[in-house]
C-alpha cells in the first residue's frame, strides 16, 4: 500500500511539474512582449547521422516582428517587419520576401513572436529533460511544414526550441543571454535590401 501511495504521489507530482511548462509557455506568450538572445542551432538529419551547427542573435517584438541574424558559419538574416518576412543570404546576395500571413501561420516563429497560440496549436506537457521543463506545441493544421515544436524553459526563462519538420529533420535552438521584455530598437525589424541584391517575391 505504501509503495502504491508513493507511486501515486510521485505520479501526481510529475504531472503537476509537466503541466507547469504549458502554463509557462502561455505566460511567456502573454507577458513577454519584447526580447533578445544569442542562439546556437543544431540541425540533425532524420536518420541522426548528419548535423549542421550555426549561431547568431535573435530579437522579437510582439506582434509579428522578429529578427534572426546568423553569423556562423554563413551570414543570413531573417526579418519579419509586421507585413512581410524577408530572408537575406549574404553569400548569394539574394533576398526572398513573402507576406507575413503566408509565411508565419502556425510556425515556430509564430510561437515566439505571434499572438494566436491556442488557436493554432494543441499544447501538451512533456517530461523534464536536460534540466529543462518542456511543453509541446503541435499545429492544428495538418498540411504544415513541420510536425511539432518542443519548448524548453529553465524556470520562467526560455532556453530551447526543438522543431521537427514534416520530413523528420530536427532543429534545436538553444538560447543564452535571454533578456525578456528588454527594449529592442524598431530599426531591428526594418529590412533594407542590400545594394545589387536579387529580390524574389513569393
Amino acid at each position: 500500500m505504501n509503495r502504491l501511495l508513493i507511486a501515486v504521489l510521485l505520479g501526481l507530482t510529475s504531472v503537476a511539474a509537466r503541466a507547469d511548462a504549458v502554463d509557462t509557455l502561455k505566460e511567456f506568450v502573454r507577458d513577454v512582449k519584447t526580447g533578445h538572445a544569442a542562439f546556437t542551432q543544431v540541425v540533425t538529419s532524420p536518420d541522426g547521422a548528419k548535423k549542421k551547427t550555426s549561431s547568431g542573435t535573435f530579437e522579437f517584438a510582439r506582434p509579428n516582428r522578429f529578427r534572426f541574424s546568423y553569423t556562423k558559419p554563413f551570414e543570413q538574416v531573417i526579418v519579419a517587419d509586421g507585413q512581410k518576412v524577408w530572408i537575406y543570404d549574404a553569400d548569394l546576395n539574394q533576398v526572398s520576401a513573402r507576406k507575413l500571413s503566408q509565411a508565419l501561420g502556425a510556425t515556430p516563429a509564430a510561437l515566439l513572436a505571434g499572438g494566436s497560440l491556442e488557436s493554432d496549436f494543441s499544447l501538451s506537457a512533456l517530461p523534464a529533460k536536460d534540466g529543462l521543463e518542456w511543453a509541446q506545441a503541435t499545429p492544428k493544421a495538418k498540411d504544415g511544414a513541420f510536425q511539432s515544436v518542443r519548448i524548453g524553459f529553465r524556470g520562467k526563462e526560455l532556453s530551447a526550441v526543438e522543431i521537427t519538420d514534416s520530413f523528420g529533420q530536427r532543429s534545436l535552438l538553444s538560447f543564452s543571454k535571454m533578456a525578456a521584455n528588454a527594449p529592442v530598437a524598431a530599426e531591428s525589424f526594418k529590412f533594407v535590401v542590400p545594394k545589387g541584391a536579387d529580390v524574389i517575391e513569393q
